[in-house]
């Protein structure tokens, strides 16, 4: 009788499986969503069109997106220099991998910047930025 028993249970379990990897083979495998990552040493410049976005130049044609949580009119200054703190991170993927500072000329104050949100630019769009706005 336990014999039975486990080869029903058995049975249970096999077409328990079945079922599960039938229902995982018909629908489609998600994918992950595609990030566009560079490393740090391919950041050539940088511009603000306004206190709450920046543009970074990466490599030779890219440019990101970086959208502030809050403006920081300091961007805005002629002589304003936008400084990263490396934390041992050399490849940014995300907000998270940049602790940005933006810092006037001579002086040795910073203010901290929080990115809301971090995107590489389509061709189409680089192309509709203003050139004062391209990054150098």
């Amino acid at each position: 009788m336990t014999i039975r028993l486990a080869a029903v249970a058995a049975l249970g379990l096999a077409l328990a499986a079945a079922g599960l990897a039938g229902r995982a083979a018909a629908q489609p495998p998600q994918l992950k969503p595609k990030q566009d990552c560079f490393f740090l040493s391919q950041w050539r410049g940088w511009t603000s069109p306004d206190p709450s976005t920046i543009y970074l130049g990466v490599g030779f044609k890219q440019v990101y997106q970086l959208d502030l949580s809050g403006p920081s009119p300091d961007l805005s200054w002629p002589d304003a220099r936008l400084i990263n703190v490396a934390h041992a991170v050399s490849t940014v993927c995300s907000p998270l991998d940049l602790d940005l500072r933006v810092a006037q000329g001579g002086r040795g104050m910073s203010q901290p910047l929080f990115i809301k949100s971090m995107r590489k630019l389509t061709p189409t769009e680089v192309a509709a930025i203003p050139k004062k706005y391209l990054p150098q």
